[in-house]
């Protein structure tokens, strides 16, 4: 899995994990300690979060890291 794929993958889950969370950016992103438009950025593929705040995001969604990152093994 390149690079490309997985940030579309992290920005794709985030955002169900959020609506299926009933929170609007603004709420997810205050949560998370960031910008909304930082989390409006990250969810359109036009920013790579940190690894720090992507962990942060998911400590706000109250999910694992590793539902955001499903590397397939070979």
């Amino acid at each position: 899995m390149d690079k490309n794929e997985i940030i579309r993958q992290v920005a794709e889950t985030i955002r169900i994990e959020r609506h299926r969370n009933r929170l609007s950016q603004q709420e997810l992103a205050e949560k998370a300690g960031i910008t909304t438009k930082y989390l409006n950025l990250i969810e359109n593929q036009k920013s790579n979060p940190t690894i720090i705040v992507v962990i942060q995001i998911c400590e706000a969604l109250n999910i694992n890291l590793d539902k955001l990152i499903k590397i397939q093994k070979d």
